[in-house]
């Protein structure tokens, strides 16, 4: 079966026509194009559990390279990747969609520039951006969205979000940009950033 290819915007079943689907990983990566700086350009994958509200129930329901897992251990993220070197998937959650508390409604997956700021990045120095969702068990892909948008300031990506539809679940191809950072994206989804 081909994995279903999205548009931005667009959204598509996860778990109605794969019956029976509960692990799943969520791969994100990315290159670097015109960087001529002298820092390294790291980029981090985070993912933000929402309630109803569109916020997190807490600062724990923040998942990233200082939090790798939440609390019911269902949603845990793979580890930071440094360089973004290689092809392939740069970082990866993977989650166990049946233990997802309830009242988790959605999960935001995020790409922010590490220390952007000070070292005069942005995503305009960003191309090839994807997010996938794939079997755990087999790896066979289910859906892929790429990110055509030309960025330019932005220094933060909500990629896209899986949420509850009813008894499923269903993916949301977003791909918005946001300047300020990994701290604008915590204001907006309800983290504390101190």
């Amino acid at each position: 079966m081909m994995a279903i290819s999205l548009k931005k915007g667009e959204k598509v079943d996860l778990t109605k026509g794969n019956p029976g689907l509960s692990k799943v990983v969520v791969g994100l990566g990315w290159d670097i194009n015109k960087y001529d700086g002298g820092f390294n350009f790291d980029l981090d994958a985070a993912a933000f559990l929402l309630g109803d509200s569109g916020k997190v129930r807490s600062d724990a329901d923040f998942i990233f390279y200082n939090n790798l897992k939440d609390a019911s251990g269902a949603i845990v993220h793979q580890g930071d990747n440094l360089t973004g070197e290689g092809d392939g998937d740069d970082e990866q959650v993977s989650i166990d969609l049946s233990n997802v508390p309830s009242d988790i409604q959605k999960i935001a997956f995020t790409v922010t520039i590490h220390d952007a700021e000070n070292r005069a990045q942005n995503f305009g120095q960003v191309s090839n951006a994807f997010i996938r969702v794939f079997k755990q068990e087999n790896e066979e892909e289910l859906i892929r969205y790429d990110l055509s948008e030309d960025f330019s300031i932005e220094t933060a990506v909500v990629v896209g979000e899986l949420y509850r539809h009813g008894a499923e679940w269903k993916f949301n191809a977003i791909g918005s940009g946001f300047y300020g950072g990994l701290a604008a994206l915590c204001r907006n989804f309800g983290v504390n950033v101190g």
